[in-house]
């Protein structure tokens, strides 16, 4: 008997003292994981396991993030310095003011939507082009605003840069800002509508934050360098969710002071006149226009020679930063613009490079 108890006590003793073993670890390690990381050096368990609970936290809250919130993190790189462009010609228009738009938290401009920035000065002007890139009409556009040295905003279409990359790299290479328009200029307060495709006109439906994506993304595929982070709204249509959205994203959002109607126009002398007459009732502003519209095309150097005639000057908005793509709608739009054969999708330059000649 007295053998037995002394052996149950023994027993007793040993589970207490394994139960306090396992206790007093456990409250160790709780304590050395949410222990601040201290600068310098710490022991390595304690490393190891600050290490493994961050790795740990920033894996549940990527899954619990939106998808496209989580893609859309990589930070913006710098936008180039500007250098302007040499100019032969004494009578150019020029560039009389370069601006650098810092486009964090999304600002907008251009009056006849934005009230908020008010910078240009009496006689500037602000050159847009919507729509392109298209064949021989944004040819034409580049080719009067090289004459003139002086800078526009372009803002394509991204199917139509998926069409037509090598013009959109030659705005690219005038130093002109590129922004976007979509991926097929869809009225963004519906989601459903209508969309041509090499000719042939069908109906789609779509998410306009895809829609404001995919454009995105074609546009920097297109051009195989940076991009701005700069978007106009189709037909200026900006419901209040997608605004927000762009804000989140840091892309500044242009409506206009002066829109043309250009692309109700057939005569280049009905585009001159259009522009002119509004910038003489406002004196200063953003102005729309269209490199798609062959009427904006054929009135593009006459119009600068208007504006210089008029005393005009022309300001350059230059981004503080590229705008990042977002990795998902990358692959989408490699997806689409890959050919049937199965070739690859990459920008010539960055496969044929002449080495001699």
């Amino acid at each position: 008997m007295r053998l037995a108890a002394i052996a149950s006590a023994l027993a007793t003793l040993l589970c207490v003292a394994v139960f306090g073993a396992i206790l007093f670890g456990k409250r160790s390690v709780s304590e050395q994981s949410s222990a601040p990381v201290l600068a310098g050096p710490v022991e390595r368990q304690a490393s190891v396991t600050a290490a493994t609970v961050a790795t740990a936290v920033q894996a549940s809250a990527a899954t619990r993030a939106p998808m496209v919130i989580a893609q859309a993190s990589p930070p913006p790189s710098p936008w180039p310095a500007f250098s302007p462009p040499p100019c032969s010609n004494p009578n150019a228009l020029g560039i009389a003011r370069v601006v650098e738009i810092d486009t964090t938290g999304g600002p907008g401009f251009g009056f006849e939507h934005f009230k908020s920035h008010d910078f240009l000065r009496e006689g500037e002007v602000v050159l847009t082009f919507d729509d392109g890139p298209w064949p021989k009409n944004t040819q034409a556009v580049l080719a009067a605003l090289a004459a003139h040295c002086t800078k526009a905003i372009f803002f394509p279409i991204g199917l139509h840069a998926t069409y037509e990359p090598s013009i959109l790299k030659q705005v690219a290479a005038a130093g002109h800002a590129i922004g976007s328009h979509t991926w097929c200029h869809q009225d963004l307060s519906k989601t459903k509508g209508r969309c041509n495709v090499n000719g042939k006109v069908q109906t789609v439906e779509y998410d306009p934050k895809d829609e404001i994506e995919m454009g995105i993304s074609a546009v920097h595929w297109a051009v195989g360098g940076p991009t701005a982070p700069y978007f106009r709204f189709p037909a200026l249509r900006q419901p209040p969710e997608l605004i927000e959205y762009l804000a989140k994203r840091n892309i500044a959002m242009f409506s206009t002071d002066m829109d043309s109607f250009d692309f109700k126009m057939r005569k280049p002398e009905q585009v001159r006149q259009s522009v002119m007459d509004k910038l003489k009732k406002h004196g200063k502003g953003i102005v729309l226009m269209h490199d798609f519209q062959h009427a904006t095309a054929e009135a593009a150097m006459d119009l600068l020679n208007d504006l210089k005639a008029g005393g005009y000057k022309v300001v350059f908005m230059q981004p503080k930063f590229a705008v990042p793509t977002i990795a998902a709608y990358d692959e989408k739009v490699l997806k689409q613009v890959k050919s049937p054969g199965g070739g690859d999708a990459r920008p010539t330059s960055t496969v044929v490079r002449t080495i001699s000649e």
